[in-house]
């Protein structure tokens, strides 16, 4: 349980390709520590000489479910400032990340997710895979920075107005996913990917890196930064735990 870190290959032909794995059961929603682990994880690996290529990956029954909204209610506003501190820091760390990172998606891709994914340089996608933004159904604003990155501007508002999700297949259409795979072969095709981007110069890959995240027409950590300060005014305003009292009952 938790993030662990697979360092490249050993042996005459090493692959340079890094494997990040999130595992929180049941549902891989991150804890305020996990946030700053994973963070830490993904900033370590890119720093590492050997490593070319990072794969993000989960374990469980999905990628990602966002924040651990358990947490937020048992723990109140310092739970919320840890959560958006450590969703920036882990959204960043990819981002930011000193090569590229493919992120490799199965099962629900939901919330903090979504700026995961949308921060990753190439995505992969089982064909069960499915992505979103719950954010007005958790008491919660934020991620529409990359969901924005994911798809057009028009479908992101309503995907974010009606907490809808799109599959992969969809986000394969609209060229935001690279493959669409079944399940079995998820980690075999990240891979695949990841050792033919770990092939090139590991300097060149990462001038490349810095290059490419310079010409990003929105800086994504102010854009998303701005967003926090909303989920904030929802908390303090009573808004949030207003509409966190009625998570799960309505289902059940």
């Amino acid at each position: 349980m938790g993030v662990s870190t697979s360092p490249p290959e050993k042996g005459p032909e090493k692959d340079g390709i890094a494997v990040v794995t999130v595992d929180f059961p049941p549902v891989n929603a991150l804890p305020v520590d996990g946030w700053f682990a994973l963070a830490d994880a993904v900033r370590a690996a890119g720093r590492d000489p050997r490593v070319r290529c990072v794969v993000l990956a989960a374990k469980g029954r999905g990628f990602n479910a966002g924040v651990d909204i358990k947490e937020l209610q048992a723990r109140g506003p310092g739970a919320l400032v840890g959560a958006n501190r450590g969703c920036f820091e882990a959204f960043s760390a990819v981002y930011e990340c000193e090569v590229p990172v493919v992120a490799a998606v199965r099962g629900f891709c939901l919330g903090g997710g979504i700026g995961l994914v949308g921060n990753a340089d190439v995505v992969v996608a089982s064909e069960d895979a499915v992505f979103g933004l719950p954010e007005l159904d958790r008491g919660a604003l934020g991620a529409a920075t990359h969901l924005a990155r994911l798809v057009p501007q028009h479908l992101m508002r309503a995907l974010y107005y009606t907490s809808r999700t799109v599959t992969a297949a969809e986000l394969h259409a609209h060229g935001s996913v690279w493959r669409v795979v079944p399940g079995e072969e998820l980690s075999d095709a990240a891979l695949e990917l990841a050792r033919e981007i770990a092939a090139k110069d590991g300097e060149l890959l990462r001038l490349a890196k810095a290059a490419i995240n310079g010409i990003d027409p929105v800086d994504v950590r102010r854009s998303y930064r701005f967003e926090q300060g909303f989920t904030f005014e929802a908390s303090v305003s009573g808004v949030a735990d207003r509409v966190r009292d009625r998570f799960g009952k309505e289902e059940a």
